[in-house]
């Protein structure tokens, strides 16, 4: 319980300072969602609702883009969808490597290998 504490307080300070690109980032995948709603003729709820199955690199198809610039604006949001997906999963791998770390202090992982086996 106590590592799960530890990655938890770990993961939140490094969400807090990463805050201003993730927001930015979340904010340019609203945006060019929005352009590509108004392009497609869709409503801004539609609009959001494909930017960010598109970020998330889900892709359901029931709302596409037809026109040349939406698709190529869709390849950027999905791009941007990558780049805020690969900061979030950093962030957790350094604070469960760093929680891990913290816990076990000055003992050596070959003997807690040895010790699990």
């Amino acid at each position: 319980m106590e590592f799960t504490f530890q990655f938890i307080k770990i993961f939140l300070y490094g969400l807090e300072q990463a805050l201003p690109i993730l927001a930015f980032l979340a904010l340019l995948v609203v945006l060019l969602g929005q352009i590509v709603g108004l392009r497609e003729s869709w409503g801004r709820f539609d609009a959001l609702y494909w930017s960010f199955i598109t970020a998330t690199t889900v892709g359901y198809g029931d709302i596409r883009p037809t026109q040349k610039l939406s698709k190529i604006l869709s390849v950027l949001i999905a791009f941007v969808g990558l780049i805020f997906t690969g900061i979030t999963v950093a962030l957790a791998i350094n604070a469960a490597s760093t929680a891990f770390a913290d816990i076990n202090e000055g003992v050596d992982p070959k003997a807690m290998i040895e010790k699990k086996i």
